[in-house]
């Protein structure tokens, strides 16, 4: 590491700096709206950044939210903003500050599990994450396609600005999210970055548009998206770019994506944050037509092991010895005794033999339940030595999805 480098805490005087050097890394447009944008996101308090002669050029960053879980909402250390100058790259600085952010968030207590996108897969392993969601990206012929699903009950349409109809939309998010592993709470300056819409954001494409479907009850799902006008010699080809979409009722579900598909002009439709069982596949009489393609999602760390694992809940009794290996956490080190089931769960230290090994890695693609322990044991990621193996127990009723980059 560079001698005039020192790693420290952020201090508010940082944001600019923060911004700017991720806008730069990320190859974003640097405009004022969107670094102000990036300023507004960042929490310095959280924020380790690598100094150079007062000139930031690393940083790793915390957003202070919570994740649902199997059978639980728990605070989970959002880790973001992770990236090194080309100037200073190769000189251990992205360890550095990986370890001293792993170290801070385990030190402060609150958080048992840590959480991040990997821009680049080969590296988050290295420091404990493992890849526990994915998600599928559509491409759909809208015009192609027809949504079978169930009716939606007694209610109707509204089109919304979404910035004026931001209660709204929290609502709805709020009430959906503490049902969807892997769905992340909101703070205010995260439904600021959401709903904000300037030009960088649009990639050619419309101004940001909403509808909700509201019954005597209120709003129950709405959904989000923009639209990329084009016309060939077929006639029109407009793009519809789903942002997202909400509802907990399967009725208002698929009767908001037969909105969206039923768009004047538009051909096609595109979404990037479908889960892999996302309902829509089941939903429609032509499936292919969807154009499913996979891709990783969440990456999971758990901080604190035991806290981590009694936080959580288990689709099915269990009651296993397992060793682990941390190269960063000392504390996670050793054998554990794992009990539990849907309404409570212990995990404590243990001289028993185990009844398999791992590291914390593959605890981490585990613990949401879309990565199978059984399946990581067939790639040889966990090492098995009795029959008792706790795969179904981690897994849960619906796989884990995502609804945004954060």
């Amino acid at each position: 590491m560079f001698e005039s480098v020192r790693l420290r805490a952020a201090t508010d005087e940082d944001r600019r700096g923060i911004a700017d050097l991720l806008l730069f890394l990320f190859h974003e447009h640097g405009t004022d709206d969107q670094r102000d944008l990036e300023m507004r996101i960042i929490e310095p308090e959280r924020s380790v950044v690598a100094d150079d002669d007062g000139l930031i050029v690393g940083n790793a960053a915390v957003q202070t939210r919570d994740l649902t879980v199997p059978g639980a909402v728990i605070p989970v250390a959002h880790v973001t903003g992770v990236g090194v100058a080309p100037t200073h790259r190769r000189q251990g600085l992205l360890t550095a500050m990986m370890r001293r952010q792993l170290t801070d968030i385990a030190e402060a207590g609150r958080e048992p599990v840590a959480a991040l996108w990997a821009s680049e897969t080969a590296i988050y392993p290295r420091y404990g994450y493992g890849p526990a969601a994915d998600r599928l990206r559509l491409d759909v012929r809208s015009r192609e396609i027809t949504v079978t699903g169930p009716e939606a009950p007694a209610g109707k349409f509204r089109l919304i600005d979404p910035k004026a109809a931001r209660a709204e939309l929290v609502a709805v998010h709020d009430a959906v999210r503490i049902h969807r592993v892997g769905w992340s709470s909101r703070p205010g300056y995260w439904w600021d970055y959401l709903l904000a819409d300037n030009d960088a954001m649009r990639d050619g494409a419309t101004t940001m548009r909403g509808v909700v479907y509201e019954t005597a009850d209120g709003p129950v799902g709405y959904a989000l998206w923009r639209v990329k006008s084009d016309w060939d010699s077929h006639g029109p080809a407009a793009d519809v770019r789903v942002n997202e979409l909400v509802a907990g009722d399967p009725g208002v579900y698929a009767a908001l994506w037969r909105f969206l598909f039923g768009t004047d002009l538009a051909r096609t439709a595109s979404y990037d944050f479908a889960s892999v069982d996302e309902p829509l596949q089941f939903m429609v009489d032509e499936p292919r037509k969807l154009g499913r393609r996979y891709a990783d999602a969440l990456w999971i760390r758990l901080v604190d092991l035991p806290a981590a694992l009694e936080a959580r809940r288990y689709a099915s009794p269990v009651d296993a010895v397992f060793e682990v290996t941390d190269p960063v956490l000392e504390a996670n080190n050793g054998r554990w005794r794992l009990t539990g089931d849907a309404e409570k769960a212990s995990c404590v230290r243990t001289d028993d033999a185990p009844d398999f090994a791992c590291s914390i890695t593959e605890l981490g693609a585990a613990y949401l339940g879309g990565t199978t322990l059984a399946t990581l044991a067939t790639a040889g990621r966990v090492q098995q030595f009795t029959g008792n193996l706790p795969s179904t127990a981690f897994q849960w009723y619906r796989l884990p999805g995502v609804l945004e980059v954060f």
